[in-house]
């Protein structure tokens, strides 16, 4: 199966890998045909330095190596995935699969991934979301890992099974794409969050107090917005969540320790060097959650510490001191 990856970062490149390793006739996009020439130097990614390149995947600097692909692999930063896939929409074939894996809520629109897809294609062609807890680290030096593959046309989610799932990379199904987006994105606003704790100083108690209400407060959006409440206690949820708080793998963990340590959200980005998304998603989830009228005083807070300037022991203080709840009320399993 000829299939191309749409973004060279380290999980775009880590998926590839993954093709290639099942035999798939691979091509690995980059935005810079310079990057693109290096990598097929020298067969590494700066990215993924512990990781050797498949000698079969190739690479390319022209959006038109898309042409006959039956797999798109749309694997670029949130921000750019509307650019890099409105030049490769005109080349696309009838029936090739559309795989969104990038994990972010668009600004302003708030639209999921899955739907700017769907937008700079014209709305032709199956889309499927690949999400799930897994660095590209650890994909790439082929460390089991488990994912989930979503989407309403069943034959194109299997098809994305088979393609990817192998023994290293396990690969389930659900026709629950608005939860296994939302779970993806929203995810990366706690571990920002837990990482401003780390940095505070606070221990595992409140990183475990924070990461299940989140969730909580996480999994009452999205079954608001249309996705299912088992989701969030799956892969693409609890899972995701688990993987993104705890490691140092994660650029919005990295990011939050920074700026719980006394930085600037803009000075710790700066620092990370790559995008933290639970930055940006952080200002859609507080609109969303305003706009389908959900509680979600954690991620509300997590708003207020990083556009609003308020002090971290301040909402650590007001959401301690919250009113008694029943827990039961704010179930998501």
């Amino acid at each position: 199966m000829k299939a191309v990856v749409l973004g060279s970062g380290g999980w775009g490149t880590a998926l590839a890998m993954v093709l290639c390793d099942n035999g798939h006739d691979v091509t690995l996009w980059s935005h810079s045909p310079g990057k693109a020439e290096l990598m097929a130097g020298n067969r590494k990614n700066p990215a993924l330095p512990d990781a050797e390149l498949p000698a079969a995947l190739k690479f390319s600097g022209e959006i038109r190596c898309v042409e006959g692909a039956e797999i798109v692999v749309s694997a670029s930063p949130s921000y750019a995935v509307r650019s890099n896939l409105r030049p490769a929409a005109p080349f696309l074939k009838e029936g090739t699969v559309l795989v969104s894996v990038s994990k972010g809520i668009e600004r302003d629109t708030n639209l999921r991934m899955s739907q700017l897809v769907r937008e700079e294609t014209g709305d032709l062609f199956p889309v499927t979301a690949l999400s799930g807890p897994s660095h590209a680290e650890e994909v790439s030096l082929r460390l089991p890992t488990g994912c989930v593959a979503a989407g309403e046309n069943g034959e194109a989610v299997k098809l994305v099974q088979d393609a990817f799932m192998n023994r290293n990379f396990r690969v389930y199904t659900s026709p629950d794409i608005v939860g296994v987006e939302l779970g993806g994105a929203l995810k990366n606003v706690v571990a920002l969050s837990c990482g401003i704790c780390d940095g505070m100083g606070y221990q595992d108690n409140t990183k475990a107090l924070l990461m299940t209400r989140a969730m909580a407060e996480i999994a009452r959006l999205g079954e608001t917005l249309g996705g299912h409440r088992q989701t969030f206690a799956g892969l693409a949820g609890m899972g995701d969540l688990i993987v993104t708080c705890t490691s140092m793998h994660s650029r919005n963990r990295r990011a939050g320790i920074l700026i719980g340590q006394g930085k600037t959200a803009q000075e710790a980005m700066e620092e990370v060097g790559a995008v933290v998304e639970g930055y940006y998603a952080a200002e859609s989830v507080h609109q969303l959650s305003l706009k389908a009228g959900v509680e979600m005083p954690i991620c509300a807070c997590a708003y207020q510490v990083l556009y609003r300037g308020r002090a971290v022991r301040d909402v650590v203080a007001e959401l301690m001191g919250r009113s008694k709840k029943d827990e039961l009320g704010y179930d998501w399993m």
